[in-house]
């Protein structure tokens, strides 16, 4: 602290006081803000990153959930690559992924590109499109079991009035599978419309009025001018629906458990039932730790395969 003089005839002047390092540091934006996410972060810490850490320490254990543990390091591990239903499940998974993902990309982007457009009633359909994404996954599992029901399912009542035998759906090992793609794309085919209107939208109306005026019709523009510009939107799907097509549960849970004879057992579903119904604890860990590094190797995988396109190399 120092006193300044005042010039002659002035009165003096006040000492010049330095705020404490204390009270810069209490009075930050950083400390305020760190202060606000504070109980997030605390949150997310106790029930995300304890869990996460917890379950690699058992991933080396033999564990039930109950008693105390006892080591057996890679064990677990090594008894994923003899072990059939894992390996039933694994197929189980990329089979539905490889259909699931495809489908509701196109079908996102052929329905983004049908209601892009100044119709009257559009504002209903656009509602109408994305009501599935914000609809409960149970009650929508719990909707298509009622519809798919082999004896009274509303979807074989329409397929005998046509001439067509009634289905098994969910309960026939050849049509459980895809009857579960057919629900779940109905219940995120919303998302990926959102995604892509938003997408195309941003696409410049010179474009098209340019191309137009090459002699290029509104359908071939539609492919040559405004999907390479989605390149970012479908990446992005791409990689978001891999993740959830990959990580697939409720809807198993719900409608198949699993069956019928394995059918529908995907990764997630096989590490619920390791977990909860035979109570082991360790070999669960180490399927969902798989699981992990599988999702991160595919996404590392997509994202450098998608930036190489989006930018035009090849």
């Amino acid at each position: 602290m120092t006193t300044v003089t005042a010039p002659p005839g002035g009165a003096p002047l006040q000492p010049r006081t330095r705020p404490s390092l204390l009270r810069r540091v209490w009075w930050s934006d950083s400390l305020a803000g760190w202060a606000f996410i504070s109980p997030t972060v605390l949150l997310i810490g106790l029930f995300g990153l304890v869990p996460v850490v917890w379950a690699f320490v058992l991933s080396f254990q033999h564990n039930d959930l109950i008693s105390p543990g006892s080591w057996v390091g890679l064990q677990n591990y090594r008894k994923l690559l003899n072990d059939p239903q894992f390996t039933n499940s694994v197929r189980n998974t990329i089979v539905y992924t490889l259909i699931f993902v495809p489908v509701c990309v196109i079908g996102a982007l052929l329905v983004a590109a049908a209601l892009n457009r100044r119709i009257r009633g559009m504002a209903f359909y656009r509602v109408a499109v994305f009501i599935p994404v914000v609809t409960s996954t149970v009650a929508t599992a719990t909707m298509f079991g009622w519809l798919l029901d082999p004896d009274y399912g509303l979807v074989n009542v329409a397929l005998n009035k046509v001439g067509i035998a009634s289905q098994g759906f969910f309960r026939d090992p050849h049509e459980a599978l895809l009857s579960i793609v057919l629900m779940t794309v109905w219940g995120w085919l919303g998302f990926g419309v959102i995604i892509y209107m938003a997408a195309l939208q941003s696409v410049s109306a010179d474009l098209l009025e340019a191309a137009a005026m090459d002699g290029c019709t509104r359908w071939r523009a539609f492919w040559r001018v405004e999907v390479p510009l989605l390149a970012p939107a479908t990446l992005f799907l791409v990689i978001w629906l891999t993740i959830n097509a990959l990580q697939l549960f409720d809807e198993i849970f719900v409608t198949t458990k699993g069956g019928p004879v394995g059918s529908t057992t995907v990764v997630v579903y096989y590490l619920y039932m390791q977990a909860f119904q035979y109570f082991n604890g360790g070999y669960a860990s180490a399927i969902a730790y798989v699981l992990f590094l599988a999702i991160l190797v595919v996404t590392a995988i997509q994202l450098a395969v998608g930036r190489r396109f989006s930018h035009g190399q090849r």
